[in-house]
């Protein structure tokens, strides 16, 4: 995030006593409530008159009257003006620090109305970001005609930390990471590993860190969360997070992510066992082997040997792990992976998730990288190969059974497999599947996005929701597009 500049206290001390304006005409419910003021480069409730910038955003229309939001990227603040309409009219801002969920940064900031005789009228400028509490915001332009209904634009923000497509999904990502509790969406767990992986990996790939105090805030609220060092009675969960502090590590070079991600390591390797003859069961109450957690197992006990000088104990996991998944059978006829192993020990035949085709070419690419086996490419390929033919709907990725909605676990999904084939993508010296890359995030760009910059579930357009697990997949598009 930009730094903050001075401001000076007492103005400070002044504009957060403000009171809000009543409203003439409207119930005492509808006045704004109080809200304090922000200060960044400036502070709220300053003259757009002083602004040398004015890009006009997004529009919205009452009866006759048009709203329109404008900002001034060069200080990351906004305004709203109405204009073709008449004496009474009133015009405001509202601002939200959670994605557009709420109006959480204060509503009707503002509030002011067109004055006898005149036709158009505008608000003073207001801070999108607070960037003292790390509050990432959007906001939006309200009028309402005298007497009339009240008309809002789509949420928008300016263009700071907004520079390329990847930088501006992880901004709109990180709209969803919640201050209090250091977690994507409040609660996410698993999910949230997710997140903040595709976060740790925009600012490794786009070089933009504003991001990076998540790392160490989350690590620090949720070390002692359930099993503590993010373990739980779920191994793939705690795949996820292991992988999530290696890729904090690689970023930061900070230890403790390393030694979390072996405890992570550690807590798999303990729930191996002999059913089915070996591999990590999918939770402690029970025998369930499947794909998702032995990819995971793989990719984390190789990125551990490739990043611990003389480890011998985590490449022979790795290599215990492969030599049994591969013989597992859930790697189906058109080389696809399917969701694990029935009882009987063979393939489920359930359905060939995006994450299962994604996962396992991350981890045969360290696996690749801790042996030198080119062995461990050529079937990578392959997989790849048929996954991103298989699982293409008109020319883009789809998700077995994709549904409208951003929330629960299968949003994520396709997130997690474009960040497998990306990083394979860029081991191989041909770049494969750039083309497919490209294309997806292309189409993801022009047909899934609000003008908040956040994406929905289908890739392709469509009927769709926004939450933190569609961002979070889309980010991670962007991520493995960028060659």
């Amino acid at each position: 995030m930009k730094p903050l500049r001075s401001t000076s206290a007492a103005v400070l001390a002044a504009l957060t006593t403000l009171s809000p304006l009543v409203i003439s005409g409207l119930s005492p419910a509808a006045a704004a409530a109080p809200t304090a003021a922000v200060c960044n480069a400036y502070c709220d409730a300053r003259d757009p008159s002083l602004s040398t910038q004015d890009r006009t955003s997004v529009t919205a229309t009452a009866s006759s009257r048009t709203i329109t939001l404008h900002f001034d990227d060069a200080d990351a603040m906004g305004w709203a003006s109405l204009d073709n309409g008449g004496p009474d009219d009133h015009v405001w801002l509202d601002r939200s620090m959670d994605g557009g969920r709420t109006w959480s940064g204060g509503s009707r900031l503002g509030d002011t109305a067109v004055p006898a005789g005149g036709n158009g009228w505008r608000t003073q400028m207001y801070n999108v970001d607070d960037w003292n509490t790390q509050g990432v915001g959007a906001l939006r332009a309200c009028g309402q005609p005298a007497g009339g209904a009240i008309a809002c634009t789509p949420w928008a923000r300016t263009n700071w930390n907004a520079n390329s497509r990847s930088t501006a999904a992880a901004t709109a990502l990180m709209m969803s990471f919640d201050r209090s509790s250091k977690l994507f969406g409040g609660n996410g767990w698993w999910t949230a590993a997710n997140a903040l992986t595709a976060v740790i990996d925009n600012s490794r790939i786009s070089g933009m860190g504003s991001y990076t105090y998540a790392i160490a805030q989350t690590y620090d609220k949720n070390i002692n969360a359930q099993g503590g060092q993010f373990r739980n009675d779920y191994l793939d969960d705690t795949g996820w997070w292991g992988l999530a502090w290696v890729a904090a590590y690689d970023l930061t070079g900070d230890s403790r992510y390393l030694n979390t991600a072996r405890a992570d390591a550690d807590h798999m390797n303990d729930n191996w066992n002999t059913t089915c003859g070996g591999g990590v069961r999918w939770s402690t109450n029970g025998n369930y082997k499947n794909a998702i957690t032995n990819e995971l197992y793989l990719q984390l006990t190789s990125a551990l040997h490739n990043r611990i000088p003389g480890d011998n104990t985590y490449l022979d996991r790795a290599k215990n792990e492969w030599n049994w998944f591969k013989g597992t059978g859930m790697i189906n006829g058109d080389h696809l992976i399917n969701d694990g192993l029935n009882d009987g020990c063979a393939n489920n035949g359930q359905p060939t998730w995006t994450y299962n085709q994604g996962v396992v070419l991350n981890a045969l690419t360290e696996f690749h990288r801790a042996t030198g086996d080119a062995a461990l490419l050529t079937t990578a390929r392959e997989l790849a190969d048929a996954s991103t033919v298989r699982l293409q709907t008109d020319g883009v990725l789809r998700e077995p059974g994709e549904g409208d909605t951003c929330t629960g676990d299968g949003p994520s999904f396709k997130g997690a497999y474009v960040r497998g084939l990306g990083i394979l993508n860029r081991q191989l010296a041909d770049h494969p599947y750039t083309p497919a890359l490209t294309r997806w995030a292309n189409s993801a760009y022009d047909h899934d996005r609000n003008p908040l910059d956040q994406y929905g579930p289908h890739w392709t357009g469509g009927q769709g929701a926004t939450d933190y697990g569609c961002q979070q997949s889309v980010l991670d598009l962007l991520n493995a597009a960028t060659t």
